[in-house]
């Protein structure tokens, strides 16, 4: 137990304080949105070109665990249509909105950071970076549009054109092509850049956590409990099983996710809370209010949910 605490501890106690440092008004909200600009502008593509630049490109891109990350989040998406349309019996919009909760986990802000702890600095970059390729080419997009389509914004069609449009204004996809296309080419940077690189890269971890519970102070579960405990079971608990069985299925095809650190970064990062600009992409549709709340339970539970997950991995 001790040995789950040195992980999740330091994770948690720097969500903690960006709540305490916004709650006691030493920094506002929108200090952490200024946060979360660096981080997801200069810190995180600079993690994201750091770790990819440096290996091969055989090493970079690992279908398996690609697959197995894919096949995951797609059946948690079936999962949470099915659930919330046909069990809770909510509105179509309004399902496609928990799904995305679901599904959509913060491989950035806070997977990466426990990736990091767990892992270690190289193998967590990767699988930040194989995560966000799927996240952005896959789970997002087809989720914005089942989205805009229930909610009457266009059609399906038109909504993936827009976001596949999105992504080349993406500056995470921007910093992972920077880095794969350095790889390819076996370039270096000059040791200055590099170095500069590297420092930008080593302030995300704890920036990201930091923004996390800034961004967090303020919010409120009242009146939302059934679809706050509904989301956060879908997010922490169905999200994890469904890719430990992805992995099953793929070791059962002959095609095993053999790394076990491989494995462990799939789980991990699909046991995060929801990324999150959760609540502004469900702001466009009205649904804001049940989306912040969601946010907050959800990663309060997760200390619970990942410490569990941590021991049952050893």
């Amino acid at each position: 137990m001790v040995d789950i605490l040195e992980i999740t501890g330091p994770i948690y106690l720097c969500i903690a304080l960006g709540w305490l440092a916004t709650r006691t008004g030493l920094f506002a909200r929108a200090d952490m949105r200024v946060l979360g600009q660096f981080v997801l502008y200069l810190a995180l593509p600079a993690l994201l070109f750091d770790a990819i630049s440096r290996r091969g490109i055989d090493e970079i891109l690992d279908w398996r665990f690609m697959g197995v990350y894919a096949l995951g989040g797609l059946a948690a998406i079936a999962f949470g249509l099915a659930w919330t349309r046909r069990l809770a019996r909510r509105e179509a919009l309004v399902s496609v909105i928990e799904t995305m909760g679901m599904s959509c986990p913060n491989s950035g802000f806070v997977g990466y950071p426990i990736n990091l702890l767990v892992l270690g600095g190289p193998m967590a970059g990767l699988v930040l970076g194989m995560s966000m390729l799927v996240e952005n080419l896959l789970f997002i997009p087809l989720l914005l549009a089942l989205a805009d389509s229930a909610g009457g914004g266009g059609h399906w069609r038109t909504v993936l054109r827009g976001a596949a449009a999105g992504l080349w204004r993406n500056p995470l996809v921007l910093g992972l092509v920077a880095g794969l296309l350095a790889s390819l080419l076996e370039l270096r940077l000059p040791t200055p850049i590099e170095r500069t690189v590297g420092l930008l890269a080593q302030s995300s971890a704890a920036v990201s956590l930091f923004v996390i519970g800034g961004s967090l102070a303020g919010l409120r579960l009242a009146g939302m409990g059934r679809p706050v405990a509904r989301i956060a079971l879908g997010k922490l608990v169905a999200h994890p099983l469904l890719t430990v069985g992805a992995i099953g299925l793929f070791a059962l095809l002959g095609a095993p996710l053999a790394d076990p650190a491989l494995r462990a970064g799939a789980l991990l990062t699909a046991a995060c809370p929801m990324f999150s600009i959760y609540p502004i992409l469900a702001g466009r549709h009205g649904q804001e209010g049940m989306a912040a709340a969601a946010l907050l339970g959800t990663t309060l539970a997760s200390f619970v949910s990942i410490s569990v997950i941590l021991w049952w991995l050893g």
